[in-house]
């Protein structure tokens, strides 16, 4: 898949679908989110049932794959995270959007499917992941500024805290004139807001959130749910990762001025110039130099 060969992926996954068919190989007593699904049933005039079993940044992600879904099915229904199910509901592609919870879903359907099984089942290539940004909306907060912002994550979450960076890394960037720095760090110190010379704009409420970013001309964070949140919404995304050996390989494709977000989730790409990753960006002076060039030239 990192080589953009997908029919060869889904092919693979043709044959470890007929495996688990075969063996009846049963999951239901594992964690939700190593769970399978779909069992290889056609999508086409049914009723189907997504369920979102695993973090809100994937159920993000992978909720780009309603449209297409809808274009088979007969109807569509998402069952989704409570903090999501705001944003779930405008989703193109969903026709109802209930909550996830411990039970079992009190929805009638044909065809049940985990999210993250929805490119395979659908044969997602590359050339369609990009052409429906933005595919999540929220409104703006109305807060109108004459001066570009730009926010901020810099601590992922106790999943995986390798993937955070060190507050010191973002300072440069109050050196910046013109921009006002907003945090959306959900657990930010008082003390580190400071240092930033930031506002302090997080909020746990995740539509709210989203009504937040909407307003920004630049997003840089670590990869988080943040970062999956401005890409669907549509605004430009620097991820600040650490390497792109380990990346996920599932990313948003593309998101709109010229900022490509590849696969690894790990670099971004402006139109016409090389890649250059956020990290070498923020670590050295020329590397900041050059990185807030680009977001005067992003944000115009």
């Amino acid at each position: 898949m990192r080589r953009g060969d997908f029919m060869a992926a889904w092919t693979i996954s043709d044959e470890v679908l007929r495996r688990r068919i075969e063996t009846d190989q049963a999951c239901w007593d594992w964690p939700r989110h190593l769970q399978y699904v779909w069992r290889g049933g056609a999508l086409r005039d049914k009723r189907v049932l997504v369920r979102c079993y695993h973090g809100l940044g994937d159920t993000i992600q992978f909720i780009r794959f309603a449209a297409p879904l809808r274009r088979l099915a007969r109807h569509t229904v998402f069952w989704v995270q409570l903090e999501l199910l705001e944003l779930a509901k405008i989703a193109p592609g969903v026709d109802r959007a209930i909550p996830l919870h411990d039970g079992a879903p009190d929805v009638a359907y044909d065809l049940d499917i985990e999210i993250m099984e929805l490119p395979h089942a659908l044969r997602i290539t590359p050339e369609t992941l990009g052409c429906s940004v933005p595919y999540l909306f929220a409104g703006e907060t109305g807060i109108a500024s004459s001066r570009k912002r730009v926010g901020l994550v810099w601590r992922a979450g106790t999943w995986n805290p390798s993937r955070s960076i060190p507050i010191e890394l973002l300072m440069r960037a109050r050196e910046v004139a013109g921009f006002d720095l907003l945090s959306l760090q959900l657990d930010a110190e008082p003390a580190e807001i400071a240092a930033l010379g930031a506002t302090d704009w997080r909020s746990a409420n995740v539509y709210q959130l989203a009504t937040r970013v909407v307003a920004l001309d630049l997003v840089i964070t670590v990869d988080t749910m943040v970062a999956h949140l401005a890409g669907a919404l549509g605004r430009p995304v620097w991820p600040c990762c650490r390497s792109t050996a380990t990346g996920a390989g599932w990313r948003a494709a593309t998101t709109p001025r010229g900022i490509r977000r590849c696969a690894s989730f790990a670099s971004d790409r402006p139109a016409g110039g090389r890649r250059c990753s956020t990290m070498s960006l923020l670590n050295s002076r020329a590397g900041h130099d050059a990185g807030m060039a680009r977001v005067s030239r992003l944000t115009r």
